[in-house]
């Protein structure tokens, strides 16, 4: 561990004590600062943020464990360790049950407060980017992150805000895209007006033309007034279309005109009308795979990618880890009306060390399950193990159940049709043009279920 990257703050009213544990931990390569009782140490606190606070327990005025309560309101995530000549088991258990990290009997051996210190720091990742140009940062205060990683791409969002330019953002699906995309819409000139956020792939194809560029009335059966569409909705502010790998062909033409034109006509208007939008893109998808199948329109892709975000995996960035564990675990806890307070250090462990498929989201999961099933006020390893077997990504995500249940439903079709396209698409409610694109989607081919049936 490179240990120059970490600052500890030690408390004690024991001067002497003080600079012993501050001399033995500078040697070890620690930044190391000192309060002499637990009002200075908040008042440190204030100015320097440290990955561990080590603390006696005994001392004039506030205590350790009152110091650990105010340390963990304010700060969750940083590690506790808590020094006592006068240590015994009910202190360690009440100590420990509150959600301190480690509890030393004094007189302790050095090496093993060593120890102690390095596995604390293991979860507590660097601290969180201090005094970034001095700037308002309302723009980035949904986003939690103490990784350089999400650092850099939040540099990049306030460099991208600055300006109208179109971008795309890629990430796996549960790695936080929209919230990118609200940052960058919150960083820029835009901020004050609306934000609109669409997911091409949850909308039938047939309604999606018309939720982006909104109808007239009687354009179609139902159609009683006038339906004004997203692009209109967003205008002047920023339009956020999500899985945009996902929007088919015919509707990918029409949005390039619509970013060429800047005009919009609603389905089943002769009028067209003039908007202003900043069209923020996201896919979990390769565009540049897509592009050869003929899956994905170049043109729309130069469109949409003016500027590439590329954002990490929760994998990547596990430093974050405790800070959004801590942030849901109060959000559920809150939620449920229950006194759990916080994760057993071996608890926390093992969310940093699990390979998180499905990223945040996959977190979020894992947390609200541990909350609900919680009994104690600290959430122990043994329901955090139980709750990342029950809900790995075993469940799939939304896309992919619906291509399966899609893929599933036409080989039926194809199978009660014996293959005649015509039969399947009436039972469909397709047309056959809109029929073979499914089938040409999922590759099926209807002539191996004529042979099939022969």
């Amino acid at each position: 561990m490179d240990t120059t990257k970490y600052t500890i703050l030690l408390v004690d009213d024991d001067t002497a004590l003080l600079r012993l544990l501050s001399i033995r931990l500078d040697a070890a390569g620690y930044d190391v600062k000192t309060a002499d009782s637990g009002a200075q140490a908040l008042n440190q606190l204030a100015v320097h943020y440290p990955h561990l606070v080590i603390t006696d327990l005994q001392m004039d005025g506030m205590d350790g464990l009152t110091l650990f309560d105010a340390i963990h309101r304010s700060h969750p995530t940083v590690p506790v360790i808590i020094l006592t000549a006068h240590g015994t088991i009910p202190e360690a258990v009440a100590a420990t049950q509150r959600g301190v990290f480690g509890f030393l009997t004094k007189p302790f051996d050095g090496k093993d407060l060593l120890v102690q210190v390095e596995k604390a720091l293991r979860l507590s990742g660097p601290p969180a980017t201090e005094g970034r140009s001095g700037r308002d940062e309302a723009w980035r205060k949904a986003i939690l992150t103490r990784s350089p990683v999400m650092e850099d791409v939040l540099r990049q969002v306030l460099l991208v805000a600055e300006s109208d330019a179109s971008v795309l953002i890629y990430g796996e699906s549960g790695t936080g895209k929209e919230l990118i995309a609200q940052a960058i819409h919150q960083a820029s000139r835009r901020h004050a007006q609306a934000f609109i956020a669409v997911n091409c792939g949850a909308i039938p194809e047939s309604l999606l033309e018309s939720e982006l560029f909104g109808y007239a009335k009687g354009a179609f059966t139902g159609a009683t007034h006038d339906h004004v569409g997203l692009f209109q909705a967003a205008h002047p502010g920023t339009l956020f279309l999500d899985e945009i790998g996902d929007m088919p062909l015919p509707l990918q033409v029409k949005l390039l005109r619509v970013l060429q034109e800047k005009q919009v006509r609603p389905v089943g208007s002769t009028k067209t009308m003039a908007i202003d939008v900043r069209i923020v893109s996201a896919t979990h998808r390769s565009l540049e795979a897509e592009m050869p199948k003929g899956n994905f329109r170049e043109d729309l892709y130069y469109r949409l990618k003016v500027v590439a975000l590329q954002l990490p995996n929760l994998a990547a960035r596990r430093e974050d880890i405790p800070l959004l564990a801590s942030q849901f675990l109060e959000r559920y806890a809150a939620n449920a009306q229950k006194q759990v307070t916080g994760f057993a250090p071996e608890a926390l462990e093992l969310l940093i060390q699990a390979p998180w498929p499905g990223n945040v989201r996959h977190l979020l999961n894992v947390v609200e399950q541990t909350v609900i099933l919680s009994t104690t006020p600290i959430i122990p390893a043994s329901l955090v193990m139980q709750a990342l077997s029950n809900t790995p990504a075993t469940l799939p995500l939304l896309d992919d159940a619906k291509h399966h249940f899609e893929q599933e439903y036409l080989v039926r079709l194809l199978k009660i049709t014996h293959g005649n396209v015509s039969q399947a698409a009436r039972l469909a409610g397709r047309n056959r043009t809109e029929f073979y694109r499914l089938l040409e989607r999922h590759e099926l081919d209807p002539v191996e279920f004529r042979a099939a049936e022969a």
